[in-house]
């Protein structure tokens, strides 16, 4: 989609020349206007992505027509020009609104250069207007949100386990969303009419999560006053979803196998079992592997809960969905919290999207927070938030390639990147290849040659 920029000048060689020089340039079209009012009058007609103004301008003066555009198109990028005595009044005109302030005479790639920036960051814009509305008309896959290839491919798989009764076992770093995966496992199962219990296991000291497991009879130990049947049996006829059990004891796993062999358990106490009909979703952040081969995990008890494996992607693994998900938790936490609905600014998105995120989504969800309960206004900055330069250790290496071979290593490593990496930048060009092989100093065909081998779609990202 060609862009459209406006030019506001008193002068009409001036006009000329920049409509001229401009054009094939910034592969935009040029508008131009010699006063104010008929800038105005063309806002009011026509959709632009740019407004090129002068301060000093007879009638009403660039300072004016800025308070003006401010008022009737918030969202509309303004660059300011200003002879080179007027610093002043170009400050002035930042702290009003402008986007930025160029000084006459100038340079002409210095122009060119500074409204690229503009148009970009115009772009960004409307691409968080759109995935803003896209959030609200979409609430996601029961509340799971992403498009890249590895969330599409973590949803078929949630919709292929679902359908079947059998054990799930839920991987991926803390923050990745475990809990809201088990939940749709449930929801979207046979037995979603029936209870969804969740048991944070690490939370639960060893001597109390055997009880709070499978109940106990009374007088089975100090305090036993009466008996209390434990969370399978409230589960009984559902799902229970057993948080980070790579940190539970050996000696409640061996319980636990017993549980998942013969479908029954046997409170404290008793000298009975009891017979229970529960799904087991199961989820951990470690490399449970690696705990049995320090003897940490039963083996058994690995390949019992492992029939049905779903591994969720860490955000670094999914750069492309950071503007969707942002913009979907921010809608979500200005409704929480009854606050008026925010936006995010286009320098803290791209800040997001070259962020490491070693704590995944729940970090992004603790910096939207930040960013909605202290801003000023409407637009969450970079100094609204806390958000330190964060980058990956040089020694730092994903759980998920220890163990494989140097190739097969290189290469995952190389497609996450060039997935998050081409990625941003069709996202700012609106999926122009062209213009994207620019902003990184490839050919056209050198890129098209990469996107084609890792299956990097240019439609995917046009508006």
């Amino acid at each position: 989609m060609t862009a459209n920029l406006l030019i506001v000048d008193d002068e009409p060689d001036m006009l000329q020349l920049l409509k001229r020089s401009l054009e094939p340039d910034l592969q935009c079209r040029v508008w131009t206007a010699a006063t104010g009012e008929s800038a105005l009058h063309l806002l009011g007609r026509e959709a632009f992505d740019l407004v090129l103004a002068d301060i000093k301008m007879p009638g009403m003066d660039g300072m004016a027509l800025l308070q003006a555009i401010r008022s009737r198109h918030p969202g509309l990028t303004v660059v300011m020009m200003t002879a080179y005595g007027h610093i002043d009044m170009a400050v002035a005109a930042l702290r009003a609104g402008a986007y930025d302030f160029i000084t006459k005479p100038f340079e002409h790639d210095t122009l060119v250069l500074r409204l690229e920036k503009a148009l970009e960051r115009n772009r960004l814009i409307r691409e968080n207007q759109r995935l803003q509305q896209h959030c609200r008309e979409d609430g996601g896959f029961q509340d799971m949100v992403g498009q890249s290839p590895a969330m599409r491919r973590v949803i078929e798989t949630i919709q292929m386990v679902a359908k079947n009764d059998l054990t799930v076992l839920i991987t991926g770093e803390s923050g990745t969303g475990k809990d809201l995966t088990a939940r749709a496992v449930h929801a979207l199962s046979l037995r979603r009419k029936g209870p969804f219990v969740a048991v944070n296991c690490p939370t639960v000291p060893e001597n109390i999560l055997e009880s709070e497991l499978f109940g106990y009879k009374k007088g089975a130990f100090t305090h036993a006053t009466q008996n209390r049947i434990g969370l399978f049996q409230e589960a009984h006829g559902g799902t229970i979803f057993l948080d980070e059990i790579g940190d539970i004891s050996p000696a409640i796993q061996t319980k636990l196998l017993r549980v998942l062999q013969e479908k029954e358990i046997k409170p404290l106490g008793d000298v009975h079992s009891v017979q229970v009909d529960v799904r087991i979703v199961a989820s951990t952040n470690q490399d449970l592997k690696a705990k049995i081969r320090r003897q940490e995990f039963r083996e058994d008890f690995f390949y019992r809960l492992n029939v049905l494996p779903i591994h969720l992607p860490s955000l670094r693994e999914r750069v492309e969905d950071i503007p969707l998900l942002a913009n979907h938790l921010l809608e979500k936490h200005c409704r929480e919290l009854d606050k008026p609905r925010k936006s995010i600014s286009p320098e803290l998105m791209v800040a997001f999207q070259r962020r490491y995120w070693e704590g995944n989504i729940r970090e992004l969800e603790n910096i939207i927070l930040q960013g909605i309960l202290f801003s000023s206004d409407n637009v969450i900055r970079p100094a609204d938030v806390n958000l330190q330069e964060d980058s990956a250790p040089a020694a730092a290496l994903d759980d998920g390639l220890k163990n494989l071979p140097y190739k097969s290593a290189k290469e995952r490593n190389l497609r996450h990147f060039n997935h998050a990496y081409i990625g941003h930048l069709l996202t700012e060009c609106q999926g122009n290849v062209s213009q994207a092989a620019r902003m990184c100093g490839l050919e056209r065909q050198a890129l098209q040659q990469i996107m084609r081998r890792y299956g990097i779609l240019a439609d995917k990202y046009r508006i």
